[in-house]
């Protein structure tokens, strides 16, 4: 589908500004062993800003009042997430109205179906390019830019995360130029906030193993990360992460997913590289033995799409050993599997840590 731009935005020229403003600082080299490893707020780069885009608060929206005591962490997120909402879809309605709908709806579903106190996302992006307020007090919250509110989008780290639902499903079509410029606004005036590396800038399948945000819009995080560090005056980075896998994928992937499983315990489980039902069933499993829920996206309140046994983030962990290679032969297989294809190891050590893993798993 053509992508169709929404009306003019302040976001756009917000970003020229931030980027004019700012002076050239240093790169920043912070690496995470896990996505939901905590790093340390780097010390604050001199002159490094971005301009805070035109953001419509809860009021102005017509939020219900919140049905909890909105917590409020007293230390600085160490991510931003990027999420779709995936449904109602993808809107042709580029108005204010309609991203204000959009916000009264999935505070319903979050409140009403979700049973959730409020909006579990800290921010809304629409599809016109118009950037709202989430949860309540998220906002000012971010302008004083030392502490966060905690959400509820992304299972497990919501202490360490800020999440932006960007409006619409994009795991087949791009997303339209005012959404994303709308986003790069935003995502630059909260990593300056914050003091924030650019490779701390994720999507949600960097958390949990679900489609979210998107296989198009995932796949343009590294160019949001690029035009993020141009607007801020950084270097831009690369962060370390796990593939996602899903029923019906093949490879040297899902075959190296196959021998760790095995490793596991599935010795019945056969290494051909095709992601069928007995490695969904195993996949699933597995989070079951280990206690991982099922994450999707928060606000597709409507998805339809079963993610049952998607092996992503928070079962990589799991699967892979800090082992020598050499310690299980199932594991060595894997390895084996993983170099023929082009992997390879980051670390010097004969142990194989996250790091290695991600390296030969080719991210």
């Amino acid at each position: 589908m053509t992508a169709q731009s929404g009306p003019p935005t302040p976001a756009r020229r917000a970003v020229l500004r931030g980027s004019v403003a700012v002076a050239a600082a240093g790169a920043v080299g912070w690496q995470s062993a896990t996505a939901a490893q905590a790093a340390p707020a780097p010390a604050p780069r001199a002159g490094a800003e971005a301009a805070e885009p035109r953001i419509y608060g809860t009021a102005e929206w017509g939020a219900r009042p919140p049905e909890i005591d909105i917590v409020v962490e007293d230390h600085v997120p160490t991510f931003i997430v990027v999420h779709h909402t995936a449904d109602p879809g993808n809107s042709e309605d580029y108005s204010l109205e309609h991203a204000k709908q959009i916000c009264r709806d999935i505070q319903n579903f979050h409140m009403d179906g979700r049973g959730w106190g409020d909006t579990g996302q800290q921010f809304t992006n629409s599809r016109g390019g118009f950037i709202l307020e989430g949860r309540h007090q998220s906002l000012d919250v971010v302008r004083g830019g030392t502490q966060h509110v905690q959400g509820a989008n992304v299972g497990g780290h919501n202490s360490e995360v800020i999440g932006i639902e960007n409006e619409g499903i994009y795991t087949d079509v791009d997303v339209p130029p005012a959404l994303w410029d709308s986003l790069v606004a935003l995502v630059a005036w909260i990593a300056t906030q914050y003091g924030r590396p650019v490779e701390n800038i994720l999507g949600h399948r960097d958390f949990n193993s679900t489609e979210c945000p998107g296989n198009i819009l995932y796949g343009r995080l590294q160019e949001l990360r690029d035009a993020v560090a141009g607007a801020m005056g950084v270097q831009s980075a690369t962060p370390s992460v796990w593939p996602l896998l899903r029923p019906g994928s093949t490879g040297a992937q899902v075959r190296a997913a196959q021998h760790l499983l095995r490793a596991k315990g599935f010795e019945g489980l056969r290494a051909d590289g095709v992601f069928g039902p007995a490695t969904k069933r195993a996949v699933v499993k597995l989070a079951e033995v280990h206690g991982v829920e099922q994450h999707v996206c928060s606000a597709a309140h409507h998805r339809t799409v079963d993610e049952t046994g998607y092996l992503g983030s928070d079962i990589w962990p799991l699967l892979t050993p800090r082992l020598a290679e050499g310690a299980n032969s199932e594991i060595g297989e894997a390895v084996a599997t993983l170099r023929r294809s082009g992997g390879r190891t980051k670390g010097g050590s004969e142990l194989l840590t996250p790091r290695d893993w991600k390296g030969l798993l080719g991210s």
